[in-house]
């Protein structure tokens, strides 16, 4: 409802969630537990506990911490699976991939690194462990491991926790309380803002969704909302997003399903296929950014979003 009152007071034609047919043959993104896996095919279980046989390509890669052959991804993971061909065809694949974001709280330790986060007020507190062998890298983006700064980073999802093995994109340089002022506001002739399009695995495994920094803070009941260094337009929960991967050119229409609060106070650049426009405009849930052609190890595209 809500989407067809905003079109109609915006004169605008109501959207329909999901991919632009224009964009060709669609990503279809497919999870489940991995039950059985060859050179050649991979069967998984489903979230609602369907079972699906799907096909490997001969040029598909995984990763799991790793590169390596999707014949070597361990029975048990969970994976998140890019698939053509009405997703009977598989070319990409992620097995027990996370993503750690939010403010330092704390870090302790001395090879191996502890460290607890502030993941804003709807996803609550984390600690993740940061491998000496990871530290080096983490820290060429990363260089302030201090209690007040932004923290963004991939690693795996194991029994013990989650451990840290690349950052996901470079630190910004200042605190997360004094995030940039934006540029003058957003007035209503601009129909398209460009930014960074970035993921979350807070959402649920096969979620359509995207979180936004600009929701309405009496809508989500969230103090933290409201902050962001781009000229974003307020949305409210359920407006449709329409989100276009300027790397791949694939667009898509999404839901906005939960307050980007976190998102938004990173005013970094993504260098996907080109230096993008600087802020975060949108975090989307694994399922969207991959059908959108995200990799997920490279973290974030750059995008432009409207309204759908």
């Amino acid at each position: 409802m809500r989407r067809e009152l905003a079109a109609a007071v915006l004169g605008r034609e109501v959207g329909t969630p999901g991919p632009d047919p224009a964009n060709g043959d669609p990503l279809i993104a497919v999870s489940g537990e991995i039950r059985d896996v060859s050179p050649h095919l991979i069967l998984v279980e489903t979230i609602d506990g369907r079972e699906e046989r799907l096909v490997i390509a001969p040029w598909a890669t995984a990763w799991y911490g790793v590169d390596l052959p999707p014949a070597d991804l361990p029975v048990g993971a969970q994976v998140l699976m890019k698939t053509l061909h009405e997703g009977r065809v598989v070319e990409r694949l992620w097995a027990g991939i996370t993503r750690a974001t939010g403010t330092i709280l704390s870090v302790t330790g001395r090879r191996d690194l502890v460290v607890e986060l502030d993941c804003g007020p709807h996803r609550g507190r984390r600690q993740v462990t940061i491998p000496y062998r990871a530290t080096g890298r983490l820290r060429v983006r990363h260089p302030l491991l201090e209690p007040g700064f932004l923290f963004d980073a991939i690693g795996l999802r194991e029994e013990g926790g989650t451990t840290i093995l690349l950052p996901a994109t470079s630190q910004p340089g200042y605190p997360a309380r004094a995030v940039p002022s934006p540029p003058p506001a957003f007035g209503g002739v601009q129909s398209r803002v460009s930014g960074s399009a970035v993921w979350s695995d807070a959402f649920d495994e096969e979620e359509r969704g995207a979180a936004y920094p600009m929701v309405e803070r009496s809508d989500v009941r969230c103090s933290h909302s409201e902050v962001s260094c781009v000229g974003l337009p307020y949305l409210a929960m359920g407006s449709l997003l329409s989100v276009h991967n300027v790397c791949t050119d694939r667009m898509t229409n999404v839901p906005i399903t939960a307050c980007g609060c976190v998102a938004g106070r990173f005013c970094d650049r993504c260098v996907e296929c080109d230096t993008g426009s600087r802020g975060r405009i949108v975090e989307l849930s694994p399922a969207a950014f991959v059908e959108l052609g995200g990799e997920l190890i490279n973290g974030c595209f750059n995008a432009r979003v409207g309204l759908g």
